[in-house]
């Protein structure tokens, strides 16, 4: 009850309270959330990947989580594709409906989720955190192979079914992430500390602005949305995310013999719930953003239930040696 406890109050509280804050304010007031999304996109998305990946020393025996992580994406991509058949969901649900699968929170739930986990008991020894940078490397792993294929996969889905493929692959192209990604690689091998130069608390400013305005964009987002409570598609997405992703990342932790702290972590991210940049993608291209918006609410309402489970069961399964 103490870790359900915790979870709920420093992770689960605190992004719902600013979730309701969007809500409040676009009840209230005429928000442009096309503004905040672009601004999303274009400004604190790259921001937040290019900081985090240029401060991050990241072993060798990381390209595991890597390849890992890249499994379970392709997994998800054919179980949504399978059930999207199943149910006969016409192209542009079909596509919304897999970015809520494929893509999950590992930022603005993911990231501080295991700084609490990895920085308190049982991983505290002596005061100290010896377990918290493998785990938050692993984590900016998983956070990289995300970041990029939600910001060319998750926007290719949601334009096919109203925009050309060509004109979804440009606008792939405009996407400041992916080019955010390579240049973050290649300046950690200049030598040379960029943080040292006047933009870096530029970017710092930035990358911490990406979680509560991409947060109260989605309250802004659910305050336009009509809510259809008997929506199955909702329901599926949120079960498959939430449970469906811990039990893949289980078969490939096994498959490539992952285990102790850097299996945890897979284990647990697979299961965050609907990353919200999947909602402010749906606004973008205005596929099915009703949807998105309430996949995003739901699979993030009920991880405050379903990650203590995966939490506990992750540190049965793959205890540390």
């Amino acid at each position: 009850m103490s870790v359900f406890l915790f979870i709920l109050s420093n992770n689960i509280i605190p992004i719902f309270i600013l979730i309701l804050l969007g809500f409040a304010m676009g009840k209230n007031f005429n928000m442009d959330i096309a503004t905040l999304t672009k601004l999303n996109f274009y400004v604190f998305v790259p921001s937040f990947t290019f900081v985090n990946l240029y401060t991050t020393q990241i072993p060798i025996e990381m390209t595991k989580v890597l390849i890992v992580t890249i499994c379970i994406l392709v997994t998800n991509i054919l179980v949504s594709w399978i059930i999207s058949k199943g149910f006969a969901y016409d192209e542009g649900l079909k596509n919304a409906f897999a970015n809520s699968i494929i893509f999950f929170n590992t930022g603005n739930i993911g990231v501080p989720l295991i700084t609490l986990l990895f920085s308190s008991a049982p991983f505290l020894i002596d005061g100290e955190t010896p377990y918290l940078n493998i785990a938050l490397t692993a984590q900016i792993m998983i956070l990289v192979v995300q970041n990029i294929t939600t910001n060319t996969i998750g926007f290719m889905n949601a334009g096919r079914a109203t925009t050309p493929w060509k004109e979804s692959f440009y606008k792939v192209l405009k996407m400041p992430t992916i080019y955010a990604v390579p240049l973050a690689f290649l300046l950690k091998g200049v030598p040379y500390d960029i943080t040292m130069l006047p933009i870096w608390p530029t970017l710092n400013y930035a990358r911490h602005a990406l979680v509560p305005v991409a947060l109260i964009a989605l309250g802004i987002q659910l305050s336009k949305t009509a809510f259809v409570f008997k929506n199955r598609a909702v329901y599926v997405s949120a079960l498959v995310r939430l449970f469906g992703g811990p039990v893949f990342a289980m078969f490939f932790l096994y498959l490539f013999q992952i285990e102790g702290i850097m299996a945890q972590v897979v284990m647990i991210s697979a299961a965050l719930p609907t990353a919200v940049n999947t909602a402010l993608i749906a606004v973008e291209y205005d596929n099915y953003p009703d949807f998105a918006s309430q996949a995003v609410m739901l699979s993030t309402l009920l991880s405050g239930g379903s990650l203590v489970f995966i939490i506990y069961m992750a540190r049965i399964i793959f205890p540390i040696v």
